[in-house]
């Protein structure tokens, strides 16, 4: 008799269940949903009204109305009596377009010395020398490829004075003057874009592309952004290396590579683990020869800073006293809130990209004169050391003159001086034992020096190489 009633009672159970599992799902779900909040209801307390719950995001408000529930475009939080935050992303700056300080601006705002801000000049004056030469040197067929800094002086070295000489740097092409305010020598800098034997880089890079473990600047590759992920990875080693925790890394890049995947890898990566990476963007207008205005439709590319929970401000490029504030500000929250920093530098390629490119036929030289005069780092930077009796035209021409001929003739002793020897080619990859492959390969050369190096063209590239092949000649196949 108990197992009988146990039996009925078992099979009530699954009718019920049936005929529950039978309803739709969404009024299963409405059911259970009801159920719950009829429960904690009675928990919470009178004129609450329960928000349920968003993983990662519990406070997020709740919008009834579909029009508000829509939104394309950053709203920065409102300044009292500042009606430029309003409608867009802010852009900070410290002077005015000729160079004097904005109202409410005082020299202890900007806190620099005269030596600091004289050394800023200096080397600001030193950009532009080392363009001309060096662009007019690929164009005699001196070297094979240059790209220039005109226009992102103060960008370039606002930013290098605003770190220490032991963060870390992941540079994409027109920053060498980090590596100059980081006293890195003329001599070294000639040797890298000739190939000479000298070159820290054992002359295997393309000109412009620099690199020097002591100055802890990385050496710079072609493939576009590339850097960024490696600068995110840098930044997370940073962190858990002892006697590091007072560094930072930077990660230089211009506003056509923050359209690559490698941008977007970077900054999540680098949000997520916390490190403490700058990502410095040099919105410069222009990606090659695609505008800004062409390339996407956000508002720059500060406006991705939030989407990766990251700190974000915009500066102004061509004021290199407010990116040098940008990036003492920006290092030290990146350190003491372990987190990366996005800082998006608003200035103007006054250049052509490289000397493979011909801009005029993609905009007016009108134009590009126009943005010559208007803001011009230089000129602004120049006004504000001559208000301050720090600077002269004397002394302006005194340094022109002197960073003219320094360039020239450090650029005459490197093109004297002997590329490095062939052999070097096939080492430097591995540590130890070089594979079996590059062996033959190294053997095959030796081949062919040995059965061609006396023709006239093969001889003439010889010679322009240490020991003129001669170091090739003991890994030729013994018969």
């Amino acid at each position: 008799m108990a197992s009988s009633t146990t039996s009925s009672m078992g099979r009530l159970r699954l009718a019920q269940h049936l005929r529950a599992s039978a309803q739709p799902t969404a009024v299963r779900s409405s059911c259970i949903a009801t159920r719950t909040f009829a429960s904690s209801s009675r928990l919470r307390k009178d004129g609450d009204e329960p928000q349920g719950h968003l993983p990662g995001h519990p406070s997020s408000v709740f919008l009834t109305s579909l029009n508000d529930s829509f939104f394309d475009s950053v709203r920065p939080k409102t300044l009292s009596g500042n009606k430029n935050a309003k409608g867009g992303i802010p852009t900070y700056r410290l002077m005015d377009g000729v160079g004097r300080l904005l109202p409410g601006v005082t020299d202890e705002t900007v806190n620099i010395t005269e030596a600091e801000g004289v050394k800023m000049y200096r080397t600001m004056l030193l950009l532009p020398q080392i363009d001309v030469i060096l662009y007019n040197a690929q164009r005699q067929g001196r070297i094979s490829f240059m790209m220039t800094s005109y226009g992102e002086e103060g960008a370039v070295i606002g930013s290098a004075a605003g770190l220490d000489g032991k963060d870390e740097v992941f540079a994409q092409y027109r920053e060498s003057g980090v590596l100059l305010w980081r006293d890195f020598s003329i001599d070294h800098f000639m040797s890298q874009v000739f190939g000479a034997e000298d070159d820290l880089c054992g002359g295997r890079q393309m000109p412009i592309h620099f690199g020097s473990t002591q100055h802890h600047f990385h050496t710079i590759s072609s493939p576009l952004a590339t850097q960024i992920p490696q600068a995110a990875g840098a930044g997370y080693a940073l962190k858990r290396t002892k006697g590091r925790e007072n560094n930072v890394v930077i990660c230089y890049f211009g506003e056509g590579a923050a359209s690559e995947g490698d941008f977007h890898a970077g900054m999540n990566l680098a949000s997520t683990t916390k490190s403490p990476v700058i990502f410095f963007v040099r919105n410069n207008g222009y990606a090659i020869s695609t505008p800004a205005a062409e390339q996407f439709r956000g508002d720059g590319i500060a406006s991705r800073g939030p989407g990766y929970g990251m700190l974000t401000i915009r500066v102004d490029g061509n004021d290199a006293l407010a990116v040098r504030s940008a990036v003492q500000a920006a290092k030290a929250k990146a350190l003491s809130e372990q987190r990366p920093v996005l800082i998006e530098a608003m200035t103007y390629r006054v250049g052509h990209h490289s000397t493979s490119d011909d801009s005029s036929a993609y905009r007016s030289k009108q134009a590009v004169e126009s943005w010559k005069q208007m803001d011009n780092p230089l000129h602004r930077m120049r006004n504000f050391l001559t208000d301050r009796g720090w600077w002269h035209d004397e002394l302006e021409e005194q340094t022109k003159v002197q960073h003219r001929k320094t360039v020239i003739e450090a650029m005459g002793r490197a093109e004297k001086k002997k590329r490095p020897q062939l052999s070097s080619l096939f080492e430097g990859t591995y540590r130890g034992e070089m594979p079996g492959n590059l062996k033959e390969q190294r053997a095959e050369l030796a081949e062919l020096l040995e059965k061609y190096g006396s023709l006239p063209g093969w001889s003439k590239e010889m010679a322009k190489h240490a020991n003129a092949g001669k170091d090739m000649e003991q890994y030729r196949i013994k018969k």
